[in-house]
């Protein structure tokens, strides 16, 4: 499997939440809405997940193994980390 595109995006907010990710496999799938989080260890990224009607949420897409999730995470940040600052809005 090789991951053949990474669209990554800042997000501007007083959350955890810095970034969103959108990653293509084999220049044939496209998994959406991967989220950047600031954790208490650093970046992580976290799968796509719906909320499920107990109130938990479930990921809909998710790598099967620690070796595939490292891969994801690392080209995921990789891209995120290049991208530009966000400028705070002059007021």
């Amino acid at each position: 499997m090789e991951i053949t595109e990474v669209r990554a995006k800042r997000i501007d907010g007083d959350n955890r939440l810095v970034g969103i990710a959108a990653i293509t496999i084999d220049n044939c799938f496209v998994v959406h809405e991967l989220r950047i989080i600031e954790g208490k260890n650093g970046l992580f990224v976290a799968m796509p997940s719906r909320k499920m009607p107990n109130g938990d949420y479930k990921d809909v897409a998710h790598p099967i193994n620690s070796e595939t999730r490292a891969m994801i995470e690392k080209v995921v940040l990789d891209a995120f980390q290049k991208l530009p600052e966000l400028k705070a809005e002059e007021e």
